[in-house]
């Protein structure tokens, strides 16, 4: 695995938009208060052609132009690190011009973006096997004050804190809108970690359910209710938005398999989470990753919050099952709701690392080795 070079001080931030730009409210806003806050702490931008343009189908650009800028300014040597503006629909059209091998001849740089951004940060990790950071777009930055997950990011990107802790709350609606561009989360809700861990037979049932009874499933280890329960697991981290992954799997562009096997040894801990998929749909995107053989030499999961799910059912099943039924054979730990994706705020994960994963029950850490 390659890593780039930390982010220096007074060094210069490139920004993209492979997906969507900054053309619109509250984005164009939040993006140019975060470029002052970026100045007057003396780093340098540089900014992409397509960063406030308008003129794609669910992207800033047409796929092509989007393509080449994302080719062009990650081998450009006058950036350090890029920041993507922003997520999007429709990433995956851009990949047949982005020049992969180009970009892995290239020194390695950070890339930090989420979201439909899966589509680079993924793949330039199993194809070019550089590691790149899955978190916030660059108009998050403009917040006021900012969130520690924000500072937490740029803290990565200047290599000054590579172990990341769950957040206290979390954001189930957001305030933000073109009149209120800079308003920070809206901290509503508790985080609650909750996990499953292998026991050599677990039975699905509703964790929601068995809680509400007062009763826990007897063929799955409970969750530890004084935070005594001990979790610990180490890998390599892989993953992102499930909804960009699945379209990625098999295509030309689906080299897991590969890749799984060139880091066995150490093992991958993937960390997933969903946008627009609901549960039946996050269901069938564990099915295919696992029939596609993604899971082999895995060594537990990491589960963001799902966007379309937090505290539903469909079926008889809710977000728990949707996602463990598939991963009780593995018989690996999975952590699940935790601060990853599109219910922010999201902990950065830096794909490709070396990570050890460690819990008490009830708060979680994820320690990155560059190794």
């Amino acid at each position: 695995m390659r890593y780039p070079a930390f982010l220096l001080e007074n060094g210069t931030i490139g920004f993209v938009a492979p997906s969507f730009g900054c053309a619109t409210e509250p984005y164009k806003s939040g993006f140019l208060n975060a470029q002052r806050r970026w100045r007057e702490q003396g780093f340098r931008l540089q900014l992409g052609p397509n960063c406030y343009v308008e003129m794609g189908v669910g992207i800033s650009n047409v796929p092509r132009k989007c393509g080449e800028e994302l080719t062009a300014w990650y081998c450009d040597k006058n950036n350090d690190c890029l920041i993507s503006c922003g997520g999007g629909e429709l990433m995956c059209e851009i990949l047949d011009y982005v020049d992969f091998e180009r970009i892995g001849k290239a020194a390695p740089k950070w890339y930090l973006g989420y979201s439909d951004n899966t589509n680079f940060t993924f793949l330039l990790t199993t194809l070019c096997d550089v590691a790149s950071v899955y978190g916030p777009c660059a108009s998050a930055f403009g917040m006021e004050p900012l969130h520690p997950s924000l500072n937490d990011a740029m803290s990565l990107l200047c290599g000054k804190k590579l172990t990341m802790q769950g957040y206290d709350k979390w954001e189930r609606e957001s305030l933000k809108d073109g009149e209120h561009p800079y308003i920070p989360y809206n901290l509503t809700e508790t985080s609650v970690m909750k996990y499953y861990l292998p026991d050599g037979g677990t039975n699905v049932a509703s964790m929601r359910k068995a809680e509400q009874e007062g009763a826990g499933d007897p063929g799955r280890k409970e969750q530890s209710r004084d935070g005594a329960e001990k979790i610990e697991f180490t890998g390599r981290l892989l993953g992102g938005c499930m909804d960009c992954l699945t379209n990625l799997l098999g295509t030309r562009y689906d080299k897991v398999s590969a890749f799984a096997e060139r880091y066995r040894e150490e093992g991958i801990i993937w960390f997933l989470e969903a946008c627009d998929l609901n549960l039946m749909g996050i269901r069938r995107a564990m099915w295919q990753m696992e029939h596609a053989g993604w899971f082999k030499h895995c060594k537990g999961f990491l589960i963001g919050r799902p966007r379309i799910g937090m505290d539903v059912e469909e079926f008889g099943i809710d977000e728990y099952q949707a996602v463990c039924e598939m991963l009780y054979s593995y018989h690996v730990p999975v952590l699940m709701d935790l601060d990853i994706g599109h219910l922010p705020p999201s902990m950065p994960l830096i794909c490709g690392s070396m990570a050890r994963v460690a819990s008490d029950g009830k708060t979680y850490r994820v320690e990155m080795r560059l190794e």
